[in-house]
């Protein structure tokens, strides 16, 4: 039995690392994520992170652990994804602005036929941020592969008045769900 990450995030390889899972395999999915209308967001999370785990199990053993995960920022009912240009990072920072907007983090973990699948949602609030301070931001180049356009952990954390709710979430990988996810198949974390 091994661990499998399917992601391609540095962030994700981090966190894992941080609760003490030393040893897995990284197998990025590198299919296109499509949102679908009509889903809540925990719904869309759920099932794009279901979708990842599914997708990398082709590549893995029936006995390997996959942990796969997204993580998507709403700001009311309108999702915001990562961007596919700066002005798109530049749109969606200036829709922040001000705003208290909703972070969802879908966690799916697959083994054999057995699957688990929950959300973190955590709130975060966003001061009154400037054009300025937003082209500063941009040209950082930190947003282009961020969901919402922002990393809590790097340079919009001076943005952030308040979060509520688990920083994990924000930074995609909610610690403690996974520990206790973890557990139920019987992997023990730190």
């Amino acid at each position: 039995m091994g661990i499998i990450l399917a992601s391609g995030s540095p962030r994700r390889l981090e966190l894992l690392k941080m609760i003490g899972i030393k040893e897995f395999n990284l197998i990025a999915d590198t299919a296109d994520e499509v949102l679908t209308n009509g889903l809540l967001p925990e719904e869309q999370v759920k099932k794009l992170s279901l979708q990842k785990a599914q997708n990398v199990a082709s590549s893995c053993s029936k006995d390997d652990i996959i942990i796969a995960a997204d993580t998507l920022v709403y700001l009311g009912n309108e999702p915001l994804g990562k961007p596919d240009s700066r002005a798109d990072a530049f749109n969606m920072l200036k829709k922040l602005s001000g705003q208290k907007h909703s972070v969802y983090t879908g966690i799916t973990l697959l083994k054999n036929d057995l699957n688990i699948t929950e959300v973190e949602k955590t709130d975060v609030y966003f001061r009154d941020i400037t054009d300025s301070e937003i082209n500063a931001y941009i040209n950082t180049n930190e947003p282009m592969d961020k969901a919402g356009s922002y990393a809590a952990q790097g340079g919009a954390a001076v943005f952030i008045k308040r979060i509520e709710g688990d920083f994990f979430c924000v930074m995609g990988l909610p610690l403690c769900r996974l520990s206790m996810m973890l557990r139920e198949f019987g992997v023990t974390v730190n």
